[in-house]
């Protein structure tokens, strides 16, 4: 599975590199700054988008994303929805989560980085202000091993012992805890000074994951936990190529 999410990412890339020809005007890049209690999220980004209706205010577009993510003292969860929810698919969003099945991976300090493919869905209002969102749909994840400390309630003597971990090598879009990895996606406001720069300001929704080099017997021999950021987001976008 690994193998195919890496060749598609790369073969997304090489695609998106000659079809750009035609729209080149339309390459926006973005440095985005997004923080919380004790975190801070990184984002550069590549993209694109193209009007879709007939006056050409509702866009769709696709691109590129880097997140560095930092944090210290977080809680990360058991990920998967088999276990946080008892069901996979869609329908997770609406059932509560299954709190005797979910266990706590502490870290002290994290250190997420990921590479992903972006969606874009955008609306101007006029030449000047707009409303964005944007979700990051498959990737790479990479990172530093952490030691933390597993916490579980039902199993006090058992538990509360330390693991190494890795961020989850790949990163998936399947929707709410059926998603795997490191997934950022952010809702905004736009300004446009210009064609050529613009701001955004809004909420970025990011979910980091850790994959234990052990599997977790008392947690159903899970090996993956995750902890979800919502944080406040401002970013600058500069259209170079709009002259």
């Amino acid at each position: 599975m690994k193998k195919i999410l890496i060749l598609l990412f790369v073969f997304t890339v090489s695609t998106s590199a000659y079809s750009q020809i035609p729209f080149r005007k339309n390459h926006d890049f973005g440095l985005a700054l997004s923080g919380g209690s004790s975190e801070l999220n990184v984002s550069l980004s590549w993209k694109q988008v193209h009007g879709i209706t007939e006056n050409k205010k509702f866009k769709l577009g696709y691109g590129l994303r880097y997140n560095g993510y930092l944090s210290k003292d977080k809680y990360y969860v058991t990920a998967p929805a088999e276990l946080t929810s008892g069901e996979k698919g869609p329908q997770v969003l609406f059932i509560e989560n299954l709190n005797e099945n979910i266990d706590t991976f502490s870290v002290q300090r994290a250190q997420h980085n990921s590479i992903n493919t972006v969606i874009y869905l955008e609306y101007d209002f006029n030449d000047k202000w707009g409303l964005g969102f944007n979700i990051d749909a498959f990737g790479i994840a990479f990172g530093d091993d952490v030691d933390g400390k597993m916490i579980s309630s039902d199993r006090p003597t058992t538990a509360n012992k330390y693991e190494v971990a890795k961020p989850t090598s790949y990163n998936l879009l399947l929707i709410s805890d059926n998603d795997i990895g490191m997934l950022n996606s952010e809702l905004y406001g736009t300004y446009n000074f210009n064609d050529q720069l613009s701001i955004n300001a809004g909420l970025t929704f990011l979910f980091t994951e850790y994959t234990t080099y052990n599997k977790i017997d008392y947690n159903f021999n899970n090996d993956r936990f995750r902890y979800k950021s919502l944080m406040g987001m401002v970013s600058i976008n500069y259209k170079p190529f709009n002259k």
